[in-house]
């Protein structure tokens, strides 16, 4: 059968960050305020592993805050509609992906992105997992709303938080931020809690971290196949899981102009600002499989376009296209490396304020 093609969509095949933009459009000194709580997810899911916390609750997190400033549906949907920013060349890579797999995205996404996604380019929304959520169906007091807008402006006031190197425990954070860290908590998980407006938290699941490993699962389950042919492409900490699922049964895992978790998790790391390159790996990998793949990989010197199988006419639209990619094997000793250029490269792509962003 075909191969399975499974990738994030906001950083792989679009610029956009689109939760950090509604934020950003619909709360005062929202970048600041959004930045702040996810940098706090990094720290719950990657530092703590906090039980029962996914990475990317960030979406989740900012729910009653933007319900509080009366945000709808509608607006969630027109807003993403007329802000859809692809990666160059997604189109044309997406379209000969068609050719030689069954295509899948998995994303952290609200459903109003990627539904509004879909209909720009044409792709099967029932091919996607995102994140359901209706704010119009979410009840909100007065005095919820009141509360909600003076700590949208103390968490917007806080200084960024700085996670350090290998830190594992509050203790490992200066002191500042151990107050930082504890305010937040208070905020999230005593005062937000207790409030109706709270069962947010419960009440809707989050696709990433270990859900997006679950939807890979259930994508195999549903087409019967096996992770052998299956690739995953992903950019940041909500793949983490994705991108060592797929590695561990070996499959291909790909990193995207990723950031840290993205790199350190993936077989082969790609910085470029054009799609075509992520759909010759693709033409390769489900040609000839993954250890032919980091073979042919292995050295970035254009070797192997001496094969015959390869779409040669593929392979020179990538060379055509926004400047050489950059394609990697990720491995102990050049994995630090990469991490800085592809960390670098991901703000100019994306911009630094999302770039940045965990």
């Amino acid at each position: 059968m075909k191969g399975v093609f499974i990738s994030d969509c906001e950083g792989p095949i679009s610029k956009n960050d689109n939760a950090y933009e509604l934020v950003a459009k619909f709360i005062p000194n929202g970048e600041r305020f959004f930045s702040n709580i996810s940098k706090y997810d990094d720290v719950l899911a990657d530092v703590f592993k906090k039980t029962g916390y996914t990475a990317g609750n960030t979406l989740k997190l900012i729910l009653p805050f933007l319900k509080a400033y009366d945000v709808t549906d509608k607006q969630m949907e027109d807003f993403s509609a007329d802000n859809i920013l692809l990666i160059s060349d997604t189109q044309s890579s997406l379209k000969h992906i068609k050719s030689i797999a069954e295509r899948y995205i998995v994303s952290t996404s609200y459903e109003h992105y990627i539904k509004a996604f879909c209909r720009a380019i044409n792709f099967p929304y029932e091919n996607t997992y995102c994140t359901k959520v209706s704010l119009d169906s979410i009840s909100m007091t007065v005095q919820e709303r009141d509360i909600l807008c003076e700590r949208a402006r103390e968490i917007s006031q806080m200084s960024p938080i700085t996670i350090p190197a290998d830190a594992k425990s509050l203790s490992d954070f200066n002191s500042n931020d151990q107050t930082l860290i504890g305010r937040l908590g208070e905020i999230f998980w005593c005062e937000l809690t207790q409030m109706p407006v709270g069962e947010i938290f419960s009440n809707v699941v989050v696709v990433g971290g270990a859900h997006k490993a679950w939807s890979i699962c259930d994508v195999v389950k549903h087409l019967k196949t096996s992770f052998e042919n299956v690739m995953y492409v992903g950019d940041s900490i909500t793949d983490v899981e994705a991108l060592r699922l797929v590695r561990e049964r070996n499959g291909l895992a790909v990193s995207f102009n990723g950031n840290n978790y993205a790199v350190k998790n993936a077989d082969i790391a790609v910085i470029s600002e054009s799609n075509i390159v992520t759909a010759v790996i693709a033409d390769v990998f489900y040609r000839f499989g993954r250890a032919k793949t980091l073979e042919m990989f292995e050295a970035w010197d254009g070797s192997f376009l001496d094969i015959d199988e390869i779409d040669l006419e593929l392979v020179k639209q990538m060379f055509r296209s926004n400047g050489e990619p950059k394609v990697q094997i990720v491995t102990s000793e050049n994995m630090n490396t990469l991490v800085t250029e592809s960390s670098e490269f991901r703000k100019k792509v994306r911009g630094v304020a999302i770039g940045r962003l965990g």
